[in-house]
């Protein structure tokens, strides 16, 4: 996810992404999203299995940002927020 000025990425897993994705926008719990106003979804993968999820998350945050970056525009390189597609 990224704030709409494409400043700040944040970097999550969950079980439940579109209900997740609503909880930072509406700002339903207080941290890192909600002080950085993180509200744009720009990339996503999916898993079968938490395990491999948060192998994945791991791997994505060790990387460094250009990393991080370069992941996203393989993806969605208009960085267009993608919640309703989901």
């Amino acid at each position: 996810m990224m704030n709409k000025q494409n400043t700040v990425i944040y970097t999550g897993v969950t079980s439940n992404l579109q209900k997740r994705i609503y909880e930072h926008r509406a700002k339903i719990r207080e941290g890192f999203t909600t002080k950085y106003n993180v509200t744009k979804l720009v990339y996503y993968e999916v898993f079968d299995d938490i395990v491999s999820a948060i192998t994945r998350e791991k791997q994505i945050k060790s990387g460094s940002r250009q990393k991080k970056l370069n992941l996203i525009k393989s993806m969605n390189p208009a960085f267009k927020d993608l919640y309703n597609e989901l």
